[in-house]
């Protein structure tokens, strides 16, 4: 079980070519707003947003990274501790239909294998499609990845996404936590090893009476109820 009444912080990085509804998706769900002006993200831009799952405070941090090339050695840093990956392409754009499994690698060389779903955003484009719907299907099969087809501009589906990555993890979270307990108990003179797991958490060495105890670290803060919709800009 884990620790109640604390907040769960979790760090999601939106990839994807330029022009595909990154930054309009992380605008629609964290402030509400929807704007047709295209605005190239210089590096990365980052919102925040306090949800609740299960009676449990979560704190999505939403980190929108730049889609050109010339941007890769500043986003690939900001990769790094992601915990969740939205990875999104657009309906009108065939270029970025066929980067996604590139933009995957790109972010599973650096953080390993986190939760990710595949989003085709400007479904309401339908008419300018270059993109088949049976293709989109297939590369989500392909890659093994849960998959939605969103609208930013008529907010369909938007928040669908982000509640999933934040459910996911959660019981990945969960999963870990029950195969770290009971702890073990071993004796002083023993030898062990620790490995990080999938989802950040550490073993932690404590002495007492003669025995090391390992148990699972939570990163976790301690915080209040929020309210749902509540946002903020760093």
């Amino acid at each position: 079980m884990r620790e109640e009444e604390v907040e769960t912080a979790i760090k999601v990085v939106v990839v994807g070519n330029g022009a595909v509804g990154k930054s309009s998706m992380i605008q629609r769900y964290c402030k509400g707003i929807f704007t047709k002006d295209y605005k190239k993200t210089i590096g990365v831009d980052f919102l925040e947003r306090q949800i609740e799952i299960n009676c449990e405070d979560v704190r999505l941090m939403l980190w929108d990274t730049a889609g050109q090339e010339e941007f890769d050695a500043i986003t690939k840093a900001y990769y790094r501790g992601a915990q969740a990956c939205v990875l999104a392409f657009s309906t009108t754009d065939r270029d970025s239909f066929e980067a996604i499994p590139s933009w995957k690698k790109k972010v599973e060389d650096e953080v390993g294998e986190v939760a990710m779903v595949l989003v085709q955003n400007k479904i309401d484009l339908a008419d300018q499609a270059l993109v088949q719907e049976e293709e989109a299907d297939e590369l989500a099969t392909r890659l093994n990845m849960k998959f939605y087809r969103t609208s930013v501009k008529d907010n369909v589906k938007v928040d669908d996404v982000f509640m999933y990555l934040a459910d996911r993890y959660l019981t990945q979270l969960d999963a870990v936590v029950e195969d770290e307990e009971p702890q073990q108990t071993i004796g002083k003179s023993s030898l062990f090893t620790s490995e990080n797991n999938s989802v950040g958490n550490k073993s932690e060495k404590k002495k007492d009476g003669g025995t090391i105890t390992l148990q699972p670290s939570k990163r976790r803060t301690r915080g209040k109820k929020i309210s749902l919709h509540k946002c903020s800009v760093v």
